[in-house]
């Protein structure tokens, strides 16, 4: 388009397919399978810690409570079975929805079980449960994120069902953090937890109405990958076999740690810092970039007519049918995404990496820089953080949803880039005194309007800052969400996206143990500034993915078919 037709070209109807697509069915599904999604995780990696405390359940304990946790960030490896398993009877409901369905009851019967427990003499079956919990929540997160892929069109589109998501998901985590302490207090965290568990079951109920894939469409059809132009079956058996016995053995890993970790001998519980440190990485190159090399060492040879059958072959044992169904679940998924991206693969992988760098390496430490660095109080930080705070994510988030409309995907992800590194440089300021705080808050009004219930400059000067953060952050989120479904495939979307989004906290996680090191080095002022620098890889890889998907011609990443800008 020249700049004379842009100049020319109205706002309406950016503003028309916007409406539209908030006026879908499937738009107002999606935002209440993130609320859906947003409240376990709320519930059961936050607010059960506060029951905990009330219950006075000692801190160790509590940090084993925390490592059903890794049911979310190593969801990928049964991702394949939530993809490929029919489920009997439940099959008719559809694809998303027999996993969907039973994981939103489980979830609610299991919030509504914990309301009759109490924790100080039923911990074991307290502990039990919290870990189903979090395995199901963790199975419905992928479940609906292949959902949110499978259903994009033109209208409801993925950007925007990522919007309205991200928004159901942040409500969730007011109402199971703020609203529930409140309700605590008022009345007690059995009563919580039991209306907790019958909005799961509500939620469950919506969810039958909802559209999705039929289970018929997606009957396994190995018999492509048996036809002439395919891999040699012998040579799949051997990839699989391969790949297996990789996420076979991180599984287990994980499994082990996890049930060690929940033992009554606190002298051999495993260290998780140490797991995370050490075991994390290795579990990450078993099942991804190992399988990723072997993915693309097939495709080549695929593309290159090496170890292809020439004509058909037929399925001889249930052997055959197993490892056809084995290579469709594990090894397709990724062998597709390498085939549509090639070598822009690299830049992918490494852009998922880099874009939320910036603030999850120092995510974990907000609270002690808020309270011990800058030394304000418990409750300022409340209203600042968890209500104001919140609040202007929810803003980013919707300001993501219309300039998905006006400007695109990929503007849009690099904006979001660039403001979520610029946040860094608020933080810095507030570490070396706030005179640039103090002056923005002063000329824009902000401090006066603070002013007008009953706080003074200095939380003023904190709420401004987490106002840029979190409005950065909200737009950031959207973003990132829409592009990782972008490119995604809706055949494949369940183990893909599981995969790709798992990668997103990688580098974040592992490196806050060398972050805290610096920051008793250096102090957080200089850190704040070597975060903000990091945050710039990530802006321009954003530009360089930005100009590969312009010259391809689309709006995404690779998968039209996923919901075009």
């Amino acid at each position: 388009m020249t700049s004379t037709t842009a100049a020319k070209a109205p706002q309406k109807p950016g503003f028309r397919k916007l409406i539209a697509s908030l006026g879908q069915r499937k738009t107002g599904i999606m935002f209440v399978f993130g609320f859906s999604a947003g409240l376990p995780y709320a519930l059961l990696l936050g607010t059960l810690y506060a029951w905990l405390s009330d219950a006075k359940v000692d801190l160790e304990t509590m940090g084993v409570f925390s490592l059903i946790g890794l049911a979310y960030a190593f969801k990928f490896l049964w991702s394949p079975i939530v993809d490929r398993l029919k489920l009997p009877l439940l099959n008719k409901l559809g694809r998303r929805k027999s996993w969907l369905i039973p994981a939103q009851f489980l979830l609610g019967a299991i919030f509504i079980v914990l309301s009759t427990l109490n924790p100080e003499t039923s911990l074991g079956w307290f502990s039990l449960l919290a870990g189903f919990g979090a395995f199901a929540s963790a199975t419905q997160d992928v479940v609906i994120d292949a959902w949110r892929v499978d259903v994009a069109d033109e209208v409801a589109t993925v950007d925007m069902l990522s919007t309205v998501y991200q928004l159901g998901y942040r409500i969730a985590a007011l109402v199971g953090g703020a609203l529930a302490l409140f309700l605590a207090d008022a009345y007690d965290w059995p009563f919580v937890y039991f209306l907790m568990g019958l909005a799961m079951l509500a939620v469950g109920c919506v969810s039958f109405f909802a559209p999705d894939t039929e289970a018929a469409i997606v009957k396994a059809e190995n018999d492509e990958l048996r036809q002439p132009g395919s891999l040699d079956p012998k040579i799949r058996s051997t990839a699989l076999m391969m790949v297996g016995l990789l996420w076979g053995w991180a599984l287990v890993t994980v499994i082990r740690f996890m049930i060690a970790s929940l033992g009554s001998d606190p002298d051999l519980r495993p260290d998780s810092v140490e797991f995370i440190k050490y075991q994390g990485p290795i579990i990450v190159v078993a099942t991804v970039i190992l399988p990723a090399i072997i993915s693309a060492v097939l495709e080549y040879w695929r593309r290159t007519g090496k170890y292809v059958i020439h004509e058909a072959v037929e399925v001889q044992s249930a052997a055959d049918r197993v490892v056809d169904h084995g290579y469709r679940a594990l090894l397709l998924p990724l062998t597709d995404i390498i085939g549509r991206l090639g070598w822009a693969a690299i830049l992918v992988l490494a852009l998922i990496l880099s874009y939320r760098i910036t603030d999850t390496i120092w995510g974990s430490f907000a609270y002690p820089f808020y309270l011990n660095e800058l030394e304000y109080t418990k409750s300022e930080v409340a209203v600042a953080s968890k209500f104001f705070g919140v609040g202007m994510t929810m803003l980013g988030i919707a300001l993501g949803g219309i300039l998905f409309t006006f400007i695109g995907r990929m503007a849009t992800l690099t904006l979001g880039a660039v403001t979520a590194a610029a946040s860094n440089l608020l933080y810095a300021d507030l570490a070396s005194g706030g005179r640039a705080m103090d002056i923005v808050g002063y000329y824009s009004g902000f401090t006066w309007l603070v002013g007008l219930f009953g706080q003074d400059e200095r939380m003023s000067r904190l709420m401004l800052a987490i106002t840029g953060e979190n409005l950065a952050g909200g737009l950031a989120g959207a973003a990132f969400v829409a592009y990782l479904s972008s490119i995604t495939s809706k055949t494949y979307s369940a183990v893909q996206y599981a995969l790709l989004s798992s990668l997103t906290f990688l580098v974040g996680t592992l490196g806050r143990g060398a972050l805290g090191e610096m920051i008793e080095r250096e102090g957080y002022y200089n850190i704040f500034l070597f975060t903000a620098s990091l945050g710039l890889l990530a802006v321009a890889l954003c530009i360089a993915e930005w100009i590969r998907v312009k010259r391809q011609g689309k709006s995404g990443a690779g998968v039209p078919a996923a919901g075009m800008v």
